[in-house]
């Protein structure tokens, strides 16, 4: 097939993950173009390596972005990244490609808007409320009369700026906070949103669709560690077998967020905590997991997202015959631990020994340094400050457990500071 007679797929500011796009959609015998819809890259995210595109096109007006790729006649046009995600539903409803449309866009990136598109379709989800003054989200708060509460802001990623509050106060200082800043991709916080607090158990439910026949590809336990701050910072996530409770139930409710959501297409990462009541969305996105590794997913449970995105776009059909309906098997254990850090201060040295000590781990499949000397290190608050992704994965469940501890310690020692 000559190039001219190739689908041809667009990735959206393909930062962090969306690096991973480029590789799926050739080996799904696509051509991939890569639009970046800033002047300058967002320095908070890794970059794109628009290399591994056959062209990348630099423009924010969206009526010249859709005159320029019309005549590629994309089958997709997909988000490389959170901020990425209302730009490619117009872009992919503008040009003709396979497409959630933008009814409901707003519902799937406004963390407050997806909820209430929840309410309305009937689907379990939390109480909330949205301003852009703080003395209102706090006497929301206290109106409610149920402590703690969440805080955060209305489109970010990450955790970024998510705080548990328990008192007015708290909650009072973190939404001026909010209010204050900007989110993970460098926009102005314009108003903050508050939720009941869901006490449960949290888990990632990872699926991809192809025309509405959904695959789950992975379903995960989160282990966080609430700070004194109020934040509730990542630990590890651990995959659960498919046929292991409450797994069942939180593909049921997934399914019903999807239909609510009008997700039709493409990945999702949805954040689920499973409370006395059942199930209960926190959010979802509709790109692919920011952790994502494929080596590692391949590993444990024999695809990955951005490989399985790429096949749903491109062959839709047999996507749908050999994935709709279904869900993964885990072939064998497997954690992701964002290691937090106490540091603080400017990287002088890494420690390559210990980072060849965490690599040489049975159980390591894949290891991120994520601070290069001269970068400047603080203690985690989120995602994105976390040390070091490390990927761990075992048929023994022992040997996995026990090379997590190692890790736990050696983390520490890889980053010397000043």
């Amino acid at each position: 097939m000559s190039t001219a007679e190739q689908p041809a797929a667009v990735v959206v500011d393909g930062y962090s993950a969306g690096n991973f796009y480029p590789a799926a959609f050739t080996a799904a015998g696509a051509r991939v173009l890569h639009v970046q819809s800033t002047p300058e890259l967002i320095p908070t995210m890794l970059a794109p390596d628009v290399s591994a595109y056959e062209r990348n096109i630099v423009a924010s007006d969206e009526a010249e972005l859709v005159e320029l790729l019309r005549p590629y006649s994309p089958a997709a046009v997909v988000a490389g990244q959170e901020s990425a995600v209302l730009l490619a539903d117009r872009l992919s409803e503008a040009v003709g490609a396979r497409t959630n449309g933008t009814a409901l866009s707003p519902a799937r990136r406004d963390k407050y808007e997806m909820i209430e598109t929840l309410r309305r379709a009937g689907v379990r989800c939390a109480e909330q409320f949205k301003s852009d003054d703080a003395e209102l989200v706090v006497k929301w708060a206290e109106d409610a009369g149920r402590w703690p509460v969440v805080v955060k802001p209305v489109d970010s990623a990450g955790s970024d700026s998510v705080y548990v509050c328990r008192t007015a106060e708290e909650a009072r200082a973190a939404a001026e906070r909010i209010l204050a800043g900007n989110n993970l991709f460098g926009f102005a916080n314009t108003e903050v949103l508050v939720q009941s607090y869901l006490e449960g158990t949290e888990y990632i439910v990872d699926t991809v669709s192809a025309d509405g026949h959904r695959y789950v590809c992975g379903v995960w336990r989160y282990e966080k560690t609430l700070l004194p701050t109020g934040r509730n910072i990542y630990n590890r996530d651990i995959l659960v077998p498919a046929d292991e409770a409450p797994v069942p139930s939180l593909v049921a409710y997934v399914d019903e967020v999807l239909e609510a959501l009008a997700v039709r297409w493409g990945p999702t990462h949805a954040e689920v905590i499973v409370t006395d009541s059942g199930p209960v969305l926190v959010e979802i996105a509709t790109r692919l997991n920011g952790n994502l590794n494929p080596a590692f997913h391949i590993l444990c449970t024999g695809h990955n997202q951005a490989e399985l995105s790429a096949r749903a776009y491109i062959d839709p059909e047999g996507f749908a015959r050999e994935y709709g309906g279904r869900v993964y098997r885990k072939l064998q254990s497997a954690y992701t631990y964002n290691a937090p850090t106490t540091l603080d201060g400017v990287v002088t040295e890494v420690d390559r020994e210990a980072v060849a000590a965490i690599d040489a781990l049975p159980s390591t499949a894949a290891l991120s340094v994520k601070y290069a000397p001269g970068s400047r290190i603080r203690p985690t608050t989120d995602l994105m400050t976390a040390a070091l992704r490390v990927h761990l994965t075992s048929p023994d469940d022992t040997r996995l457990e026990a090379d997590y501890d190692r890790v736990r310690v050696l983390k520490d020692s890889v980053y010397r500071v000043g």
